[in-house]
């Protein structure tokens, strides 16, 4: 069920166009719509609507298909060769007819059927809503990137004015540029340069490649310099148009590159080290005998590495599995004689357990909470339970998980006011965090709380002082206890379900 506040925010800065010819439904369905979105403009039929379409700017259409004078297909067709990315929802009676099934030709965000559902349709809201949000932002971000891009560049160059007479100074000061951004990205790049150098020594290349494929493992990743924190930091995997983002990196990389002499010889590498052998990499996509050479070596170090170390949505691998699954794909996506070599040197080698990608400086776990911390309790937010509950699965930090629940809250919220209700959940979160040093707490489903219990956790005290928190109000708790399975994850979702 969508929390009707939770869309009201998200969408209150779209502007819609409904277009419907029933004047009974029309005026319904816009006085519910005007409790979400700042404007709602109205039309009678399709030729009203494309030319209020013309006339004016809106985030999204919402339009019946059964028109007189002009139906809802030809004006959706007619608004996608103005605008190919246009949000569109239909409304409809009969959801299998042609009407239907050229609306789906057409490509539209979704539809409602009539009489109207409003559980489905504050979902197609919510949905739809939500997707302009987030390609808003990308719009946003990618009218900026090239001005970051100017920016890193021209910092660069200015670094190569000053230090151009000592490569090894300047390839560290850009190394320190990554460690700022990411620390996990710098001993990633550390790690990929060393593989690199190892395969490439193996398979008889030059002292001048062998060097010259490290000084690259170092900066493939210099790119990213211009990705969000918000993509880089995600606790889950990349949504389309997130990872779309992240594909950006190594040809940003190749153009920061590529435009300073002393770093020019190392800018296809970087391109090149997310291709594959059979076209199915990026940016281009090109196949085996377009990719640079060392780049075939750097991409099953690349690979090497982010398989065997954990990152935040994904558990390591063993070296022995990893160079297993590099096996499998020799002569595939990996160069065969690469890959040879790569199972020679990279057999015994050992990999630090306790990489991950969780903050560990100060100013690391700062910009961490930015996006982790609920803002009304300060404790940590539902998606860093996401986190450290996928993390917990293999590093076993924590034995139990503790739901406290409260019951009636939107009851009380609706009596005493969201300010009342704002200040009780403050309250608990500060007797919460008050009860232990090292467990950690999180506010979850807006009105509920979870407790990652290492064991120093009492539970019938923090019951106790719950209840006196609440011992004023017609708000009710109740503390579920999980044990958490060695051998099974939890995450967020399943406690939803629960």
């Amino acid at each position: 069920m969508i929390n009707l506040k939770a869309l009201q925010s998200l969408a209150r800065k779209f502007k819609v166009l409904y277009v419907e010819d029933d004047m009974a439904v029309q005026t319904a369905l816009t006085e519910y719509l005007k409790n979400f979105f700042a404007d709602v403009t109205t039309a009678k039929d399709g030729v009203e609507g494309l030319e209020r379409y013309k006339n004016g700017q809106f985030d999204i259409v919402i339009t019946d298909l059964s028109m007189p004078r002009m139906d809802g297909i030809e004006m959706l067709q007619k608004i996608r060769e103005i605008n190919p990315q246009q949000a569109l929802l239909i409304t409809t009676a009969h959801s299998g007819s042609d009407y239907m099934s050229q609306a789906i030709k057409i490509g539209v965000d979704g539809y409602i059927i009539k009489p109207f559902d409003y559980e489905q349709l504050n979902y197609e809201l919510y949905k739809v809503s939500e997707k302009l949000e987030v390609m808003q932002e990308n719009e946003a971000y990618k009218k900026s990137l090239q001005r970051m891009v100017e920016q890193k560049t021209a910092e660069l160059s200015a670094m190569i004015q000053f230090q151009h007479d000592n490569y090894e100074k300047t390839l560290l000061a850009m190394v320190k540029l990554i460690e700022e951004r990411d620390t996990y990205t710098a001993g990633h790049s550390q790690r990929v340069a060393k593989y690199s150098k190892m395969i490439a020594q193996k398979m008889g290349l030059s002292q001048k490649e062998c060097e010259k494929v490290y000084q690259a493992g170092i900066l493939h990743d210099i790119g990213k310099i211009v990705t969000p924190d918000v993509v880089l930091l995600k606790p889950k995997k990349l949504n389309d148009l997130e990872y779309k983002l992240i594909q950006e990196h190594p040809q940003v990389g190749y153009r920061l590159l590529a435009n300073i002499p002393m770093y020019a010889e190392l800018a296809d590498i970087v391109r090149d080290h997310h291709e594959r052998c059979d076209g199915s990499g990026y940016p281009r996509g090109i196949k085996a005998s377009e990719i640079d050479r060392l780049a075939k070596v750097m991409m099953i170090a690349d690979c090497f590495d982010a398989m065997t170390t954990n990152r935040i949505y994904k558990g390591r691998k063993t070296p022995k599995e990893a160079l297993e699954e590099i096996e499998r794909l020799s002569g595939v996506q990996y160069d065969a004689d690469a890959v040879k070599a790569t199972l020679e040197v990279l057999k015994d080698v050992v990999v630090d357990k306790n990489i991950n990608q969780l903050p560990h400086t100060d100013i690391e776990k700062e910009r961490f909470a930015y996006f982790y911390k609920d803002s009304l309790t300060d404790l940590y937010n539902q998606s860093y339970l996401d986190v450290m509950l996928l993390q917990n699965s293999y590093d076993r930090k924590y034995a139990q998980l503790h739901l406290l629940r409260l019951k009636h809250f939107s009851r009380f919220n609706k009596e005493s006011g969201w300010k009342e209700g704002d200040t009780v959940l403050v309250k608990i979160a500060k007797s919460l965090k008050g009860c232990f040093d090292l467990s950690m707490v999180f506010r979850i489903f807006g009105d509920d709380f979870a407790i990652l219990d290492n064991g120093e956790c009492n539970m019938k005290e923090i019951e106790q002082k719950i209840n006196a928190i609440l011992s004023n109000t017609i708000i009710k708790s109740d503390i579920l206890n999980l044990t958490l399975d060695t051998q099974k994850s939890i995450s967020v979702d399943d406690l939803e379900k629960l």
